[in-house]
């Protein structure tokens, strides 16, 4: 496995400049986000939201190293296109340098560009810097800003938990505007709340990034990932399956509630969700009003933004926003009771847990492979839903969780399931193994593939 290089001196700079400022923050940035109440925080107010992000838009998501998919993506009509190096990303050492290679041609298109850098903790193997690690973030952000000179993109900020994260990413938004000349406040991020220490804190978040945030965007299925991994320990009861935690379950809709407050007071943007759907050629209609309903109910609880998936769904995602559904009637205050109250399912149908087994080892098998999205049964799939999917599997093991067909789901039972669906020796089977039968949920799966030197046995060029 030859490991990437930075594209030019440029990016080489700014990534050494990055990791200097960094270089004694990594201990708190990597400590657990807090689940104790925010303390308060004094007024302030928003970034100003960019001029070419206009409020009722569809952006376009796509894969960063995916190359054809990213020219269609700039010809799609999409009201801006979002690059992403996070949950849709497979980080081989092909697609990191494919992606960074190719940044020059996306940021000349004449589109609104967002890019998301990889998260914070998300390690950059085979680079040093002042004798640590890189991190995926830094890189990423440096080849955003250096490819280009005179055009950089705005940024989505993914998995914040804490305020040592926030401050991390300011020092780095800071040190980068600084290095590259660039007029303090010329950048533009928006805070992806997907967690659930970050919902409790997104006020102190925000307010860290106070020079450069415009705005919160609700990443639902990395958020209810987050929720089941921070308090499936304490839970006596199964949390439901995913098919049971849409955005009509009260702790969901609490959640988009309370997001929707904090941007409100502090004259922010909220972006909604994704369009993850991918619809039937045969009859696509029943997908696209699913996604028009959706992104209906995010304009009418004040969502002014929302992603789609694949291109054929930012009509759909467009006409919902422009539409809202009916006001709603007044909701109860956010409350962390509220937050936490997931409705106890019941008996699980096997079936339902045989597919999020086989869900999350699709997934990892391809990610393993350098795909970082699949599409399957009719959805878009990618780590985030796959880490929803093995939190779930960890959590009903936990429990015991039992099943419409008589049987228990319990340790034994998931390693006859999975031994059913891939083989010992499978990289993906070591790794759903590794995250389900722990006694404690691990953070984030390519984290804890790397950590099992997995990445290095699979990721080839």
């Amino acid at each position: 496995m030859n490991p990437p290089d930075l594209p030019s001196p440029a990016a080489r700079a700014l990534a050494e400049a990055l990791h200097a400022a960094l270089a004694d923050a990594w201990t708190a940035v990597d400590a657990p986000g807090p689940l104790d109440a925010a303390p308060p925080v004094t007024d302030y107010r928003a970034a100003p939201v960019p001029d070419d992000l206009s409020a009722g838009r569809a952006e376009l998501i796509v894969e960063a190293s995916d190359l054809p998919a990213l020219r269609a993506a700039l010809n799609s009509g999409a009201d801006a296109v979002v690059i992403d190096f996070d949950d849709t990303f497979a980080p081989t050492p092909a697609n990191v340098a494919a992606a960074w290679a190719a940044l020059p041609e996306w940021l000349a298109a004449d589109v609104p560009l967002l890019a998301r850098p990889r998260a914070l903790y998300a390690p950059q193997p085979g680079l040093t810097y002042a004798g640590q690690p890189a991190r995926g973030a830094l890189c990423d952000l440096a080849a955003l800003l250096t490819a280009r000179p005179g055009r950089v993109p705005h940024l989505y900020l993914p998995k914040l938990e804490s305020v040592p994260q926030a401050r991390a990413w300011a020092t780095a938004l800071r040190v980068a505007e600084g290095h590259l000349g660039l007029k303090p406040g010329t950048l533009r991020v928006c805070l992806q709340i997907e967690t659930l220490p970050g919902l409790l804190h997104m006020d102190a978040l925000l307010a860290e990034l106070q020079p450069w945030a415009f705005g919160l965007n609700a990443g639902r299925w990395d958020y209810v990932f987050s929720l089941v991994k921070t308090t499936g320990a304490t839970r006596t009861v199964p949390v439901p399956p995913r098919s049971g935690l849409g955005m009509d379950v009260d702790a969901m809709q609490a959640y988009a509630q309370a997001l929707v407050d904090v941007c409100r007071a502090r004259g922010a943007q909220a972006v909604g969700g994704t369009a993850a759907v991918s619809p039937d050629p045969i009859d696509p209609t029943p997908a696209l009003d699913a996604v028009r309903a959706d992104k209906a109910r995010e304009a009418a609880q004040g969502f002014q933004g929302a992603w789609a998936g694949l291109p054929e769904l930012l009509e759909a995602v467009r006409d919902g926003l422009a539409t809202p559904a009916p006001t709603p009637a007044p909701t109860a205050p956010v409350t962390r009771e509220r937050l936490l109250a997931l409705p106890n399912p019941g008996p699980l149908p096997a079936a339902e847990v045989r597919d999020t087994l086989g869900l999350a080892l699709d997934v990892f098998g391809a990610w393993f492979a350098g795909q970082g999205v699949i599409t399957r049964n009719g959805r878009i799939e990618d780590t985030a839903t796959a880490e929803l999917a093995r939190a779930l599997l960890w959590q009903w093991v936990r429990v015991g969780v039992p099943l419409d067909d008589g049987s228990v789901f319990d340790r034994p039972a998931y390693r006859t399931l999975r031994r059913a669906l891939r083989p010992d020796d499978a990289p993906e089977a070591t790794l759903l193994d590794h995250v389900v039968l722990a006694d404690a949920a691990p953070a984030y799966v390519p984290l804890e593939a790397h950590r099992l030197t997995l990445t290095e046995r699979t990721f080839h060029d």
